[in-house]
């Protein structure tokens, strides 16, 4: 099946809500059938969660300190401006954008209530809500958006400096994400579950309830100013979320805002913004590895206005007329926004205040050059050559190649935790142990080695596993690639010599495994044996492997 992503597709297992991601979450839900019949009432009422959640979409969370752009990026992958990117009671609350058949907003109260509100009539989410702020969990909002059909995105306040209510509902909602999903995907009862299953929220122990539910995949957005403990931000983080370490399996960042890098700044950059961008972004991405699979550099600002239709043909035409303005004039004005909006020019200042909230001087640059360059381009070829200036494209590529391509494997791992720790919260040995032996007898299956993959993957990139340096690098690498050439390290050799790589490297993992490596080591050099073992019979097979 492919999934689009607001003009970005990839094949995929990913099905939208009510619906498996793919054979190893079937596996997983038929577990969990097997399972609810031979465990406890409470344990079963956590298994019926876990189901509910593996046929919902990908849960991924927009996470990031204050000002650094989340909003604004959470518009620019949705592709309409309906999240508040102004400071105000809406961005101190957690807000789910998740696919349904009517637009609306629900704000969902702590006690449980639930109160529908429409859009504003700008179509984002009201800037107040006119309820008492402290009485409120979250924010539902529906769309009827097919990027929502395959990713449920969860806007969060910033880190860094929520106030301690804030940061109650962050942590709480992530940790419950999972329980209000009805499985249909339109949202059309409220989320509330009539099926007749066990497994209501009054059932379960705090302990169970955040073992089973939760977001499954995180999006960090940082700025320039990367600080010293933005690695322990993003730890922070993904601990409130479906109790997993954030990895290259699960986390992706971006270094947003882009235009605002001084390239002076930054060695090697030539003077080139995007090159001082793509720079640093490499640099954040050393400092924060293997906590996240990429640091990608974005402009939010103007993927958010190139996307979501707030970039109108009245600003092609303003941006016209600044273009034939001499360069000496436009130079100067370009200088700084307060000098672009009070220069004396045939452009209302009004006009050119508007421009800045869309597009920031780099955007007016930008589009500025491109019209010289092409007299009589379109509105609508300026608007998407806007788009690409964003690096928005980029990120969207990353989000399906990380995100979007391993739903399956991302959802099933994220059960089977959820599944093993509700086992463990039981308090019954027995429960324990018939857990853990259907779960071992699930994993020996051949389509299971993915999830083998997964595990010993983030065993490494947490640190639970110490490697060398050079071979945690290779198994970051076959770890965190669908792409045989890429999880090879060998993106131009030919099929024959990849083949040859692969069994070279699997030879000598199995050999790694019985000599020399430690216990620990050897259960992970055992998965990477025979990842490239399976990568070699696959390069063997006419049409595989690339």
């Amino acid at each position: 099946m492919s999934v689009v992503v607001q003009g970005a597709a990839v094949s995929t297992t990913a099905q939208q809500g009510g619906r498996l991601a793919g054979p190893l979450s079937a596996s997983v839900a038929d577990l969990c059938r097997r399972l609810q019949p031979q465990v406890s009432p409470r344990t079963a009422a956590g298994f019926a969660q876990v189901l509910r959640r593996l046929g919902a979409p990908l849960q991924v969370a927009v996470a990031g300190r204050i000002k650094s752009g989340k909003s604004t990026l959470v518009n620019a992958l949705i592709g309409r401006r309906v999240a508040p990117t102004d400071i105000g009671e809406c961005t101190r609350l957690v807000t789910r954008f998740q696919y349904g058949t009517v637009d609306r907003i629900e704000v969902v109260f702590r006690d449980g209530r639930k109160q529908v509100l429409p859009f504003a009539p700008d179509g984002m989410i009201p800037a107040e809500l006119g309820v008492d702020i402290d009485t409120v969990s979250h924010i539902e909002a529906y769309l009827t958006n097919a990027a929502l059909e395959h990713m449920t995105v969860i806007d969060t306040p910033g880190l860094g400096s929520l106030d301690a209510a804030s940061v109650a509902r962050t942590e709480h909602l992530l940790r419950d994400a999972g329980q209000r999903v009805d499985g249909s995907g339109d949202g059309a009862d409220g989320g509330d579950d009539d099926s007749g299953e066990p497994g209501g929220s009054d059932e379960l122990d705090e302990t169970s309830r955040n073992a089973v539910a939760g977001a499954e995949a995180v999006l960090y957005v940082m700025t320039q100013g990367l600080r010293a403990d933005d690695e322990q931000a993003l730890a922070a983080f993904t601990a409130a979320t479906a109790s997993r370490e954030a990895g290259p399996v699960n986390a992706i960042a971006v270094l947003n805002k882009a235009d605002t890098i001084v390239p002076e700044t930054v060695e090697g950059s030539d003077g080139d913004v995007w090159k001082a961008a793509t720079l640093l972004a490499k640099k954040q991405a050393d400092t924060l590895k293997p906590r996240v699979a990429d640091v990608l550099p974005v402009i939010g600002l103007i993927a958010e206005s190139a996307e979501s239709g707030q970039f109108t043909s009245a600003d092609a035409e303003a941006l016209r007329q600044l273009a034939e303005l001499d360069d000496d004039a436009l130079d100067v004005m370009l200088l700084s926004a307060d000098m672009f909006t009070s220069w004396e020019c045939d452009v209302p200042n009004g006009v050119r205040a508007r421009l800045l909230e869309k597009l920031d001087l780099y955007g007016v640059r930008r589009a500025v050059e491109a019209i010289r360059a092409q007299p009589d381009i379109t509105a609508g070829a300026l608007r998407r050559l806007l788009l690409d200036a964003s690096g928005l494209a980029a990120v969207r590529a990353r989000l399906n190649t990380v995100f979007a391509a391993r739903a399956d494997g991302i959802k099933a791992a994220a059960a089977l935790a959820s599944i093993t720790a509700l086992a463990h919260a039981s308090g019954n040995a027995a429960e324990r142990q018939r857990v853990h032996d259907a779960i071992e007898v699930l994993l020996a299956r051949p389509e299971a080695h993915q999830l083998r993959v997964l595990e010993a993957l983030t065993l490494v990139a947490s640190g639970a596993v110490e490697m060398p340096d050079d071979l945690t690098e290779e198994v970051l690498r076959v770890g965190s690639n669908a792409d045989i050439p890429t999880q090879l390290g060998k993106p131009g050799a030919t099929r024959e010599e990849l083949a040859t790589y692969a069994l070279e490297r699997a030879g000598w993992w199995r050999s790694f495994a019985s000599f020399g490596a430690t216990p620990a080591q050897s259960r992970v050099a055992h998965v990477v044996h025979r990842a490239y073992f399976l990568a070699w019979q696959q390069l063997r097979t006419p049409g595989g492997g690339r």
